[in-house]
């Protein structure tokens, strides 16, 4: 009688699993690694603290999208017109003198300056400091942290940095050698010198 050869079956793909991190443990990455790791993972914003702190953002809320678009939108209206320099939304991420990676809500560099970045970096993280960020607090967003990163921006050479904050219906704005001001019931917000002639209607943005 022939003998009966069993094959051996397959093994099942494990499905994967979710690595909980504790708020108080904190992931170190190198710069190689990071790029790496924002490649594999193009759905999450990922942020690297200068000490190699890794940091994983939730996504936003359709609410907090929402004010991001508007923001968005009028920036790229006016910068379409005047054609000062380049706009970034929350995906593109930029490399501080420090050698922390960010990845502001939104980012503006002025023309001149972006145009000295050689096109290999500006497929990396470039190493260069934004002229102006706005971040838009969500309900997940802690505003310790928030007002810790627009202190971070402006002592890295950030000229002008908006902290837009829904949930207290108020704004921080954050300039160099001067204390943040934080204007009572701004209706807008002024580009100054930095986005000269833009206006921010605050409506949609900070309050309905």
């Amino acid at each position: 009688m022939a003998a009966t050869i069993l094959e051996p079956t397959p093994t099942a793909v494990e499905p994967a699993t979710t690595l909980a991190v504790p708020a108080d443990v904190r992931l170190k990455v190198s710069p190689d690694d990071f790029a790496a790791l924002c490649a594999a993972n193009r759905d999450l914003r990922l942020e690297r603290e200068a000490d190699g702190g890794l940091i994983v953002m939730a996504p936003a809320g359709m609410d907090s999208s929402d004010r991001n678009a508007e923001l968005l939108v009028q920036l790229g209206i006016w910068n379409k017109a005047e054609r000062r320099g380049k706009l970034f939304d929350s995906s593109g991420g930029f490399t501080l003198p420090s050698s922390a990676v960010r990845a502001a809500d939104v980012t503006w560099i002025a023309r001149d300056r972006w145009d000295r970045v050689p096109r290999d970096d500006r497929r990396r993280f470039s190493a260069i400091v934004p002229d102006f960020v706005a971040e838009l607090r969500s309900p997940s967003d802690s505003l310790p942290a928030l007002r810790a990163k627009m202190a971070e921006y402006i002592a890295q050479g950030v000229r002008l940095a908006w902290l837009i904050d829904p949930e207290t219906k108020t704004v921080e704005i954050h300039r160099p050698g001067r204390e943040p001001e934080i204007p009572a019931a701004p209706a807008t917000l002024s580009g100054e010198d930095v986005l000269p002639g833009f206006t921010l209607d605050l409506k949609g943005i900070l309050f309905d």
